[in-house]
């Protein structure tokens, strides 16, 4: 019993994080047509940051913080720099522009932090026992942020203007704009919000996994794998596509086996895409040919 409740609390942690990452993915794809492909890279890079700011005697928050602004600053930079310029409707070219900003990031880390791993502190300390089993404070921490996190995002975009000139431009820039929605703020916006909650989910992971370059795609990976089991252009099904990703890899290392979590993992995504292709929340389209 405890190795179950161990296994799955551990995997709905993992699962938050994933679901944070795979909902910034959304809300950039949904708001710009862009695949960020560097956003694990961003958000090292901002860690990294935020590392070295606990070092200059920060507290953990505010090295966080700094974190988050960091990286929701460089999506906009990144956005003004690299994916206006493109114009609309070059979405494979803006996913090749950010899969090598990515490669760049790294290399430029790589440089300037060098290659051995780093630690980041935990915000909270300590285990609470749950049916036998001792769960770290920091994996609740990361479960309950996550849980508020997405509510807000949930809240942003159902309640308020802001959110509803965001879906406006999700389904249509143009139509957006003859509404007198300005498409280029709410991108500039849509990117620092995406790239704000990789921060987040860096910032919650880190201190289980620790940081190193790189460390963070097998993440991103995941969280990939989540928005496309959830759908694509789903909200909603990139949290719970995360979520289900992380407990479902957490089950299969503690009752299959460690070295099959992956095949485990991805066979069962497949199996459900190939019945529903357009995920468990996303909506079929139709083409005429």
């Amino acid at each position: 019993m405890s190795e179950f409740v161990l296994s799955t609390i551990s995997g709905i942690a993992s699962g938050a994080v994933y679901g944070l990452i795979g909902l910034g993915l959304v809300i950039i794809y949904r708001a710009t047509d862009v695949v960020n492909f560097g956003l694990a890279s961003m958000a090292t890079a901002a860690m990294l940051v935020a590392t070295d700011a606990v070092g200059w005697g920060w507290g953990v928050l505010g090295a966080l913080a700094l974190a988050v602004v960091v990286c929701a600053g460089g999506g906009v930079l990144v956005r003004e720099v690299l994916i206006r310029p493109l114009g609309t409707g070059n979405l494979f070219t803006a996913l090749v522009v950010t899969m090598g900003l990515a490669l760049i990031l790294d290399d430029v880390a790589l440089h300037v932090w060098g290659g051995q791993p780093r630690t980041f502190p935990p915000l909270v300390n300590g285990t609470v026992h749950i049916a036998g089993a001792a769960i770290q404070d920091q994996q609740l921490l990361m479960i309950a942020v996550a849980a508020v996190a997405m509510v807000a995002v949930g809240y942003l975009f159902t309640r308020t203007p802001l959110g509803a000139a965001m879906r406006a431009v999700a389904e249509s820039s143009e139509t957006a704009r003859l509404l007198g929605v300005n498409p280029g703020r709410v991108a500039r916006l849509a990117w620092a919000l995406g790239m704000g909650l990789a921060a987040i989910a860096a910032g919650l992971s880190t201190p289980i996994t620790g940081l190193s370059i790189q460390g963070l795609q097998g993440a991103l990976f995941f969280a990939f794998t989540g928005i496309f089991l959830g759908g694509l252009t789903s909200m909603q099904g990139a949290v719970v596509g995360g979520l289900a990703i992380g407990i479902l890899d957490n089950w299969a290392a503690s009752y299959v086996s460690a070295s099959f979590r992956d095949t485990v993992v991805f066979a069962v995504a497949i199996a459900v895409l190939l019945v529903r292709p357009q995920g468990i929340f996303g909506t079929q389209t139709f083409q005429r040919v």
